[in-house]
């Protein structure tokens, strides 16, 4: 009763190629969302000609992680191999129809309810999947795709879901897979995690056992009582909230703001710790990135405890390769 395809790809492109391509689109099918910014774009269609949608990106800017889906076919898929004149493309075609399983068989009764989270590294992934979650690991400079984060959904196979985007950045994303998981039967909730730890503080008070909308609410509450912090490198002289950085500066940000400019990382922590901590908190999460030794984390645990009465703290590997520490207050 509708088009037969779903397109969907991550797309750069400049704003007035962007408004060409949503008048392009439109009258090519419907269910039509873009959404994004700043050169980098999220597209999903619904069309009868998937090539044509495709081609409207080529013609727009550079479409890559594009995903195709034929309503109610058989399970096939495809990987190109890119290149600057052939986009990456994932062709995928799902049985729609949940009667059969991966082998013929019935496939497998759903789930009451699960949660799928996006996390930066290898470790909070694993950390994720021990929970219980489904986990969709990100990669530097490639941020998932609305589709990624629908077939997380898919492959959580609930009939229930909590969407943890840990981003401020894949909120529209995150909604608007959602919006095309409610349209296939799921029942999905978006809280709004602006980082990992927001996450995991959400992902700790989950439980399945409670109704939905209760559920949701004490998730959301812990995420918003979770105030985040990272520590980076600045790659070049900049202006920021608390003064001018040189490259290679250590730089404190708090809940998105640059609070600290600092020459080492564990003496930087520190101060984002303290200032943090002045207004209360009972946990400290670390998560570490890649390449942190253990050594620093040994030093920031002293001096929570030497300088911060009643406070715990508990330390993960996270193994992101983008931002060296991740700091959460409860």
């Amino acid at each position: 009763g509708g088009p037969a395809f779903e397109v969907i790809y991550l797309l750069e492109a400049g704003d007035s190629a962007v408004t060409a391509l949503r008048e392009r689109l439109d009258a090519l099918g419907d269910s039509l969302v873009v959404v994004g910014g700043d050169g980098l774009w999220n597209v999903h269609v619904h069309v009868d000609d998937a090539g044509a949608a495709v081609e409207a990106g080529i013609q727009a800017g550079r479409p890559y992680r594009i995903r195709i889906t034929h309503f109610g076919g058989a399970a096939v898929r495809k990987a190109g191999s890119g290149g600057p004149d052939r986009p990456d493309t994932a062709i995928v075609l799902p049985d729609q129809s949940g009667a059969q399983g991966p082998a013929g068989g019935p496939r497998a009764e759903r789930a009451p309810r699960a949660v799928v989270a996006v996390v930066p590294g290898d470790g909070l992934a694993a950390l994720c999947a021990e929970a219980g979650a489904t986990a969709v690991a990100t990669r530097p400079g490639e941020p998932p795709a609305s589709g990624e984060l629908v077939d997380a959904v898919r492959r959580a196979h609930a009939r229930e879901v909590v969407l943890l985007p840990n981003d401020t950045e894949l909120h529209h994303t995150a909604a608007a897979a959602a919006a095309q998981a409610r349209a296939e039967g799921v029942r999905v909730a978006v809280i709004p995690t602006r980082s990992a730890v927001q996450g995991i503080a959400a992902l700790a008070v989950h439980e399945p056992g409670r109704s939905f909308d209760e559920d949701v609410v004490a998730m959301t509450s812990a995420a918003g009582a979770t105030r985040y912090a990272e520590l980076a490198v600045a790659e070049r002289q900049s202006w920021t909230m608390a003064g001018v950085c040189q490259a290679g500066d250590v730089l404190g940000m708090i809940d998105g703001d640059v609070a600290v400019i600092g020459s080492e990382l564990a003496a930087t922590a520190e101060t984002v710790l303290d200032r943090m901590l002045a207004s209360g908190g009972e946990m400290v999460t670390l998560v570490l990135g890649a390449d942190l030794p253990d050594e620093v984390a040994e030093r920031l645990e002293r001096h929570v405890r030497d300088g911060h009465f009643a406070v715990d703290t508990v330390v993960y590997h996270g193994g992101q390769p983008t931002a060296p520490l991740i700091i959460g207050i409860e």
